[in-house]
């Protein structure tokens, strides 16, 4: 975290010129002379932080050789520790000439890719040292439903008898099906999609804010309904899902379609009033997660959450369309943090309810590769994601806010991952499950707060 501390600070230092401010190496004027102005403090700051920084990474390599620590691990510290003083050579000629776009690139890309060396050195470490040794995979393909469960038609629900209480639960239900816990982070996503798409030459109104998140939260009602109608069997069989909606018989399956249908009809509605292009995007994310997500890949592949990841990321697109009208840089970018913090998010949850998974026949990472390949998967994704992160840094309407949060909230995210590690319990798999929605929410209102009010 040390090192991307030292890259968003460098993002953030070019983005607002501060270089600019301190145009000699190693500090200001003549080589030695103190900055002028706060802005050229900043980048005096990034500086010593690099040194800093480098000492640890010295260090880290010396205690590495001395200990004598697994080959796999010392190698890719190594070349973390190779590329750092050339990455810091490229940032001195930065400062000297000042800016320049292709060393500038060859600088974000060698601070990320050192960032990325110890992120691997990490997980590797943390499996030899807490990994199960005897761990073997459950299963080489995909698991089979739990066959001492009784089957779906024996199933007999206890359901209200009382018409009041009867109703109350019935629009409880419909309400269940839409998966409202899921529709606060995707409308902040396709929120922050919109903002950062209002900063090109796309305009954002009330109108459009208004219908392209009415559209967001009906799109995903229809998928979660559509989710409940093709899983109801399955979820009769899983602890966590045996008392949803359809699961219970508290509506029938035809009601839940025609439900299902008509928020898709709604959605796509309001969003061909924003543009064609936000409408057919509205349209492949229901499709995607009802059809390619529920029945192809959830149940048939352990590569289901990764490529399920597509969902959750379209929302960002979603947004940035109904501003702009197409799809650029921003809207790609915000999509690609999405995708790759899908399976550190859920790969938590999945080794929370791996018994259930297991038990329902989905071959979620823990049920196929086991708990220790999950945990290490958590780690990587989660370095991907911050890599992805820092690539969106370079986006001008982002600042200071949007960096601080990313670094803060990703070392937040990054603790419980490697606490995880150690404890291997359920509510550590849910603590570092929270941390991974609180570090996407932090990042996702600094993009707001960024592009609006800064």
């Amino acid at each position: 975290m040390g090192v991307y501390l030292l890259v968003l600070v460098g993002v953030t230092t070019a983005v607002t010129d501060a270089a600019a401010a301190c145009a000699a190496w190693p500090i200001c004027g003549n080589g030695w002379a103190t900055p002028g102005s706060a802005i050229g403090w900043l980048a005096v700051g990034h500086r010593v932080v690099a040194v800093i920084i480098g000492i640890c990474a010295v260090v880290t390599l010396g205690v590495g050789i001395r200990e004598h620590i697994e080959r796999r691990v010392l190698i890719t510290v190594a070349v973390g520790s190779f590329l750092y003083p050339i990455q810091a050579a490229v940032g001195a000629v930065v400062a000297v000439q000042g800016p320049d776009l292709t060393l500038s690139v060859i600088h974000l890309i060698g601070g990320l890719s050192i960032f990325l060396t110890l992120a691997i050195a990490l997980a590797w470490s943390l499996e030899t040292e807490t990994g199960d040794p005897t761990e073997t995979q459950t299963t080489p393909s995909k698991p089979e439903p739990d066959q001492d469960l009784p089957p779906a038609s024996e199933y007999d629900p206890d359901l209200p008898t009382d018409p009041r209480d009867r109703l109350l639960a019935t629009l409880r239900a419909y309400i269940r099906l839409t998966k409202p816990r899921l529709m606060w982070l995707l409308c902040l996503v396709a929120s922050a999609g919109m903002t950062l798409g209002a900063t090109t030459t796309g305009q954002l109104t009330p109108g459009i804010a208004l219908a392209t998140l009415g559209g967001g939260v009906l799109s995903i009602g229809a998928s979660g309904t559509f989710n409940h109608v093709l899983e109801r069997d399955v979820d009769r069989r899983m602890q966590r899902t045996s008392d949803r909606p359809l699961a219970t018989d508290l509506v029938p399956v035809w009601n839940a379609i025609a439900f299902g249908i008509l928020l898709t009809v709604i959605s796509i509605v309001l969003f061909s009033w924003v543009n064609m292009l936000a409408a057919i995007l509205g349209g492949v994310a229901i499709v995607f997660y009802s059809v390619v997500y529920t029945l192809l890949l959830k149940p048939n592949t352990v590569q289901n959450t990764v490529i399920g990841g597509a969902a959750g990321a379209l929302p960002a697109l979603i947004g940035w369309v109904a501003v702009t009208g197409d799809i650029g840089f921003g809207g790609l970018a915000l999509a690609t943090v999405i995708f790759l913090w899908t399976p550190a998010h859920f790969y938590n949850l999945a080794l929370a309810y791996k018994e259930d998974y297991e038990r329902g026949g989905f071959p979620m990472m823990p049920v196929v590769r086991g708990e220790t390949e999950t945990r290490k998967h958590v780690i990587w994704w989660l370095a991907l994601t911050l890599v992805a992160a820092g690539g969106l840094a370079t986006i001008e309407a982002l600042g200071i806010v949007y960096a601080v949060a990313s670094i803060v909230f990703g070392a937040v995210f990054l603790y419980f991952a490697i606490k995880l590690h150690y404890e291997q319990t359920k509510a550590a798999a849910f603590h570092s499950f929270h941390a991974s929605n609180a570090y996407l929410g932090a990042v996702l209102i600094a993009i707001v707060f960024d592009t609006l009010v800064i």
